[in-house]
């Protein structure tokens, strides 16, 4: 069995306008077996307060409602929750696993490594499918890019997206962090390819192509040719 459908989002996670995106993941996960399930890891927004992780718990469940389908809002906040055996089995069946934003950093350092990311992945690599939005998106990349001046060491990212880094909220983010995309251009490593996503926009990876989900665009940014992808257009250049 092939590995599960993939999506980087740039935001909009369980919000209406994402239903498309969130369906056709969970609709792909069905049809390779998995149950009707919905897990949602707010795991970015750990270090943020019971109030900010409650949004996240009633945004997710609203959505599984409108989707018609089981919510699994799983409280991992931090890598004490990923090394426990006790969310493991929630996972294993799942049709769609969803990390939404927050922190990049505290997502990686929780989830890298750890017994919760091994079970996501096997269920990734037997049919489900998995997304994460924003720091959701970040973590995956071998390095989380670094869109903000540091000079602290890049943290490393768990390695699903080898060759690829993003940039979430392409459209806005230079409005709250003005050097983001000089930052990140200066700071990828060689062979990685660094993609813009914008607001309630998506790039999915189905039966290993790419292509755009959403109402903004995906922007190639380095390498020998710069291109914009709109909804519906597949990503050539990711092949």
């Amino acid at each position: 069995m092939s590995t599960g459908s993939l999506a980087a989002v740039g935001s909009g996670e369980y919000l209406p306008s994402m239903l498309e995106l969130e369906s056709l993941l969970i609709s792909d996960g069905i049809k390779r077996g998995k149950q009707p399930v919905f897990v949602q890891l707010a795991t970015a927004a750990g270090r943020e307060s019971e109030e900010r992780r409650d949004y996240w718990r009633m945004l997710g469940q609203d959505q599984a409602d409108r989707l018609g389908v089981e919510a699994r809002c799983l409280p991992v906040f931090g890598r004490a929750e990923a090394e426990s055996h006790e969310f493991v089995d929630a996972v294993r069946d799942a049709a769609l696993i969803y990390f939404s934003g927050g922190d990049p950093n505290h997502l990686a350092n929780s989830m890298r490594d750890t017994i919760l990311w091994q079970a996501i992945q096997e269920n990734f690599n037997t049919g489900g499918s998995l997304a994460g939005c924003s720091a959701g998106a970040m973590f995956m990349s071998d390095q989380v890019p670094r869109i903000r001046f540091t000079t602290s060491p890049p943290v490393a990212g768990v390695g699903l997206l080898s060759h690829i880094q993003v940039i979430p909220h392409f459209n806005m983010i230079h409005r709250f962090i003005p050097d983001a995309v000089v930052r990140a251009l200066s700071d990828v490593p060689d062979g990685v390819t660094l993609i813009g996503i914008d607001d309630e926009t998506s790039m999915v990876r189905r039966e290993d192509a790419w292509s755009v989900v959403g109402k903004g665009r995906v922007h190639i940014l380095n390498g020998d040719e710069p291109r914009t992808f709109e909804h519906s257009e597949h990503i050539t250049a990711l092949g």
